[in-house]
């Protein structure tokens, strides 16, 4: 359970997720703290982005997860902590795969141990879909098998594992919560969405993709954000691994296509090489089960199905339309 009197910490909180997450915190009257990745230029990625009035109710903690000495003072008198820091492009973990050890397994370690020792009252930590690999049984309910098809998707299997470990030893109540592809404004331009949505605003008219085959489940970042609330929220969800997704899946050539239809616009799309995962990475095809979710943490997605793909579209290409958001990308970026 939240308590509304005490600080909770949210790493990763510079990034797409975790901003999101850290301004509903505040928006619902918590106080929080932000772990950011310590920079040379003091930037506080995302949480830059905030209106003034919700950055200056965030206490900004510069650090490195991999460090675990910054991770305990970062936590000191948090009473929960949602843990998002990581390295999640999968491209980059294909030539770089020690920095996702480094940073997911022993990033999430120190989170749970220090954790353990202070003694918090909850830690919600980050999975993946990706843990799953190419869906062998469709809805993936969390008893689904894990295939670590990348560097990314292992790295992650692994800190599931540390996380999980230390509520089945210790008992430190650990939930991990294992959102499906997610979406909205502030997204990385590494993922399918913000990829087609820059090239399309850029006035491209040929769209440079990767494998069109594949499925995923799409969910929109409010839905997410608050099933990790949820998480915390209910005492049930403690030593789980809970599923966040919508149940609804459709290929990457047919989500560009619905993007170009909402921004109303014509394009050709093209696979470049360059783009492919090696064969045997690729992870084919993902589509949640929620019914866990539903039944420990009363969440369901509010956007669904292709309805509701099209409105939570709707709702990124316009931030993505803004040129001050835009400005931040780099159209047509791969890694």
């Amino acid at each position: 359970m939240i308590h509304a009197s005490k600080k909770v910490l949210v790493t990763g909180a510079a990034g797409f997720i975790g901003s999101h997450l850290a301004e509903e915190l505040v928006r619902r009257g918590q106080s929080v703290r932000a772990f950011v990745h310590y920079n040379s230029r003091a930037s506080w990625g995302w949480i830059d982005s905030l209106p003034k009035s919700t950055r200056d109710a965030i206490e900004v903690f510069a650090g490195d997860v991999r460090d675990p000495h910054g991770v305990r003072k970062s936590m000191e008198g948090c009473d929960t902590v949602f843990h998002l820091a990581a390295l999640i492009a999968i491209p980059y973990s294909y030539h770089s795969p020690d920095t996702y050890i480094d940073t997911n397994v022993k990033g999430t370690l120190n989170i749970v141990q220090a954790a353990r020792d202070i003694g918090v009252k909850r830690v919600i930590h980050t999975s993946t879909s990706e843990v799953y690999g190419t869906a062998t049984t469709v809805p993936i309910t969390e008893e689904h098998a894990l295939h670590g098809q990348s560097p990314y998707s292992a790295s992650k299997i692994g800190a599931d594992q540390i996380a999980i470990s230390f509520e089945r030893s210790f008992g430190t109540p650990v939930t991990i919560v294992r959102p499906f592809n997610t979406f909205g404004p502030r997204q990385s331009a590494r993922a399918i969405i913000p990829t087609v949505i820059t090239q399309i605003a850029a006035g491209e008219k040929t769209i440079k993709l990767g494998n069109l085959r594949p499925t995923r489940d799409f969910n929109f970042i409010a839905d997410i954000v608050a099933g990790f609330i949820a998480a915390a929220e209910y005492d049930a969800a403690v030593g789980e691994v809970i599923n966040l997704g919508t149940g609804f899946e459709i290929s990457i050539e047919d989500t560009a296509k619905t993007i170009a239809e909402v921004m109303g616009k014509q394009i050709t799309i093209v696979t470049e090489d360059e783009r492919l995962r090696p064969d045997n990475s690729e992870v084919e095809r993902l589509c949640a089960s929620n019914e866990k979710a539903r039944r420990l943490l009363k969440w369901s997605p509010k956007l669904s199905g292709i309805e509701g793909l099209r409105e939570g579209l709707r709702e990124t290409v316009k931030w993505f339309g803004d040129p001050e958001n835009l400005r931040w990308y780099r159209a047509g970026y791969t890694l």
